[in-house]
């Protein structure tokens, strides 16, 4: 029975379940039971106004939109669905996997790579002879690319092309005979022939059949008018790219590949080339000739410029900037400015004599005759008339109302120099030296002339110069000095000695230049000669404190005790007289060498005696009160030795030595405890000093507390931020992760000095990379000559790195270096046991003690 029409959009009862009663219980849609919303109250409004079950109706899911009304019903329902993918796809993965696995082997199988076809071929590349491999041919061009189907076949020449050959290569046609010329059919044969031959050779692999210098004078007639010629561009276009790249620096190359651009009419590509090709042979004219040719001509001179400048001394290149000016006079400057070049250039000579007028000609001609003149007379022996003929060309071309230019003319003496022509050279220097220099400007202007000339190599030049400054300045000690330095660097001993007697006759009253005489004397082993030179010191300088030590050291490095105490046995004498007299004198190491000499002859006593004098004198003087110490420590009275300490700080509470000497003689007496207590005061007293501090650091991490180290030489960087000894102590205590950043910010605070630079040397010793660790060691010598800690370091690097010639190149300029510092050195030098070996002997001994010092750390290490 049905409803009526009018029920259909009522709502259906409660608890109506549609079909139950057909027996469709066990299944219901939402479609079949609508909205699951169960009545409550105030739903009796909802049944009021009328319900219309379609009113959330989707086409596509049905009412309500899908199965499951609320969002987190499909949410969990994915997951679920997910997870029951992912259980049925870890089943059949391993079956699907080696199934892949089969067919990708399959595939490989049946389509294996070029590489994998000739495996078994390779391996046995190894056993084959290096007969076998030169009998290798070589690959050729087997591409595909711009080649013809099919082989190139060769068929006989019909007859008519052969006569039409032969008619064309005859040039009388009068005597054209109408029976074929055997001979010139053969000849046509024979150039079609060699034409096929010449293709053949083109492409012959590595072989260049174009001649670049050849192609210079063709490429010029070249005339492109049909597809054939268009043809020969693109083929030589090809062989001069090889060219240029095989070979860059040629430059015919270079030159061709520009025309031969310029003949196909692409100028901006031909600039190009020869842009490039000036930047690959910059030192061939022709090159920046046909640059400045195919340039525009606004670009002429400057192109023309850089090439002066890379070949100064090329006639070609002078003549073609001097084309480019259309002015006379400015042509004439350019053509004078190459003869300052190339002063014996005929050519150029040649070319301004022609720009300029009859009297400008002639001035220039003197000029010329001028500077080839001395040079005659002094190749013939005449070196009297060398410098007159040099005055009085001089003066005719000021009298001409010609300027003097005074570097053209230095530059001159040097020309001569070179030549050979000395006097010449000497006789120029002499004329125009003074020439343009104001009288109070002269002294250092020729000082710098002279430093000038002799960086140039210009050794008779730079004499010349001197000899000039010490003509008006015999009075002056500097020009001496300088003179003599000179000398010593670049002449003979003969003209050293020749400077320094000249010198002393001059300035008798200048105590550096006898003892620079007398030291000359010594060193080459004249003692007499400067005994008898300190003598005649003596008696022009009476009383000169310089001398008597310089008397005294000449005799005691020569093994003259005796000798050398009555030299200062008479200084005392005449120093206690001035100081009766209160003039002031110096005479504390008068004292201080008379304590050396008895300490070296093993008189304690007497050495005891002349310090306890020498410090009523000179209190303030720490070295006395040091080496007073020194003397109680090696008679073992340590307590005695710590009182001098203790009192020599009271007058020189300044005196590093005297710190340190306490700090160690407290570390043998008492222990770690009070040397951190003499340090502490001694840095309070002296702040900023990074000896005190390193001192303290080290006094810590030989203790075993290498934290506390660490921590003091943390607070000695902030108070010395740029002390070169506390971060070359930092660089070596840093970790290895750590070291980069302590040698970066090392060289950022002080990057010249020689500790750092030592420090950097052997640091990359450590790491094995020796030439920049000998790099950094020669540095640091050059940097601190005078220091020996350096010189042991690199002597020891290059007895252990290094080639013989190397060590003993070493072991030469530490000689003559003369190093009288360092931490290390002074110990050795300064023994007793050491007082009279050689620089080489301290050298050597120093070496074996840092070698020791690395034995005793590794040691301790494994300890």
């Amino acid at each position: 029975m049905y409803a009526p029409i009018g029920n259909l959009n009522a709502r259906p009862p409660v608890n109506y379940v549609a079909g139950l009663g057909r027996g469709a219980a066990g299944f219901t849609t939402r479609s079949d039971i609508g909205p699951a919303r169960c009545l409550a109250v105030g739903d009796d409004q909802d049944l009021e106004e009328g319900y219309d079950e379609n009113q959330k109706f989707d086409e596509f899911e049905g009412n309500d939109v899908g199965l499951f009304a609320s969002p987190e019903y499909d949410e969990e329902a994915d997951a679920i669905w997910d997870e029951i993918d992912k259980c049925m796809d870890s089943r059949r993965k391993d079956r699907r996997e080696s199934r892949l696995k089969e067919e990708i082997e399959n595939y490989c199988m049946s389509n294996p790579k070029i590489t994998e076809r000739f495996v078994d071929l390779k391996r046995k590349l190894v056993t084959m002879s290096y007969a076998e491999w030169d009998g290798v041919p070589e690959s050729g061009d087997y591409s595909l690319r711009n080649k013809k189907k099919g082989f190139e076949s060769y068929g006989p020449v019909p007859d008519t092309l052969l006569e039409k050959a032969r008619r064309e290569k005859e040039y009388n046609t009068a005597l054209e005979s109408r029976t074929q010329d055997l001979t010139a059919v053969g000849e046509g044969r024979g150039t079609l022939l060699g034409y096929k031959l010449d293709r053949v050779s083109d492409s012959v692999s590595g072989l260049t059949v174009v001649d670049p210098k050849g192609y210079l004078t063709d490429l010029q007639s070249m005339k492109i008018s049909n597809d054939a010629e268009i043809s020969d561009i693109k083929k030589a276009r090809l062989l001069l790219k090889s060219v240029i790249q095989t070979n860059p620096k040629h430059a015919p190359g270079w030159i061709a590949a520009a025309r031969l651009e310029e003949v196909a009419g692409k100028i901006e590509k031909a600039r190009e080339l020869i842009t490039t090709g000036c930047g690959e042979c910059p030192k061939n004219e022709d090159v920046w000739i046909e640059a400045c040719r195919l340039v525009n001509p606004d670009e002429a001179k400057a192109v023309i410029a850089r090439g002066v400048k890379a070949i100064p001394n090329s006639v070609k290149l002078w003549m073609q900037a001097a084309t480019l000016e259309h002015d006379d006079v400015i042509r004439s400057k350019v053509l004078r400015k190459g003869l300052e070049k190339i002063p014996d250039s005929v050519r150029l000579w040649k070319a301004v004599v022609e720009l300029a007028n009859e009297e400008d000609a002639k001035l220039l001609l003197q000029r010329e005759l001028l500077s080839v003149a001395p040079k005659l007379e002094e190749a013939k022996g005449n070196t009297s008339m060398v410098g007159k003929i040099i005055e009085r060309g001089i003066w005719a071309l000021q009298k001409e109302g010609v300027e003097i230019d005074r570097e053209s003319w230095m530059k001159e003496a040097e020309a001569a120099e070179q030549a050979g022509s000395v006097a010449t050279c000497n006789a120029i220097v002499s004329s125009i030296i003074g020439m343009g220099v104001e009288k109070e400007d002269r002294i250092m202007t020729w000082f710098a002339d002279a430093k000038e000339c002799e960086k140039r190599g210009s050794i008779e030049t730079t004499r010349a110069i001197y000899g000039c400054v010490i003509a008006d300045y015999k009075s002056e000690t500097d020009v001496w000095l300088k003179a003599a330095q000179f000398e010593k660097a670049h002449g003979t001993r003969e003209s050293l000695d020749g400077i320094l007697c000249k010198a002393v006759k001059y300035m008798p009253q200048a105590e550096v230049l006898w003892l620079m005489s007398a030291k000359e004397k010594w060193l080459a082993g004249d003692v007499p000669a400067a005994r008898k030179i300190l003598q005649s010191a003596d008696a022009a300088i009476p009383d000169s404190e310089e001398i008597w030590l310089a008397a005294f050291k000449l005799e005691f490095e020569n093994n003259e005790p005796e000798r050398a105490r009555m030299i200062l046995a008479k200084a005392r004498e005449t120093s206690q007289t001035l100081l009766a007299k209160d003039r002031e004198w110096g005479g504390e190491r008068v004292w201080m060498k008379s304590a050396i000499v008895e300490r070296e002859l093993g008189n304690g006593e007497e050495e005891r005696r002349l310090l306890d004098e020498g410090l009523r004198f000179f209190p303030s003087f720490f070295k006395l009160w040091l080496m007073l110490g020194q003397l109680e420590e090696r008679q073992g009275r340590l307590p005695k030795a710590k009182e001098v300490y203790e009192l020599g700080l009271t007058h020189c509470p300044n005196s590093t030595p005297l710190w340190l000497s306490l700090a160690n003689l407290e570390l043998r007496m008492n222990g770690m405890s009070k040397v951190r207590a003499v340090l502490t005061r001694a840095r309070k007293r002296n702040p900023q000093n990074p000896e005190l501090w390193l001192a303290a650091v080290r006094a810590e991490s030989k203790h075993g507390s290498k934290k506390e180290a660490e921590n003091l030489l943390a607070k000695a960087l902030q108070e010395c931020p740029n002390s070169g000894i506390l971060w070359a102590a930092s660089i070596e205590m840093a970790p290895r992760p750590h070291k980069k950043k302590t040698t970066s910010a090392a060289y950022s605070k002080c990057k010249h000095d020689p500790h750092i630079t030592a420090a950097f040397g052997k640091l990359f010793w450590h790491n094995q990379k020796m030439d920049q660790a000998r790099n950094w060691l020669n540095l640091a010598v050059d940097l601190a000559p005078d220091v020996g800690d350096f010189w042991s370091i690199l002597y020891k690097f290059e007895l252990q790195c290094g080639t013989e010639h190397q060590h003993k190149e070493v072991l030469r300029k530490c000689v003559a270096a003369e190093p009288k510092f360092g931490e290390k050195w002074q110990a050795i030098s300064k023994a007793v046991e050491n007082s009279h070996q050689p620089i080489e002997a301290i050298l050597k001994k120093s070496v074996a003690a840092l070698v020791q010092e690395e034995k005793d750390a590794e040691e301790n290490k494994h300890q």
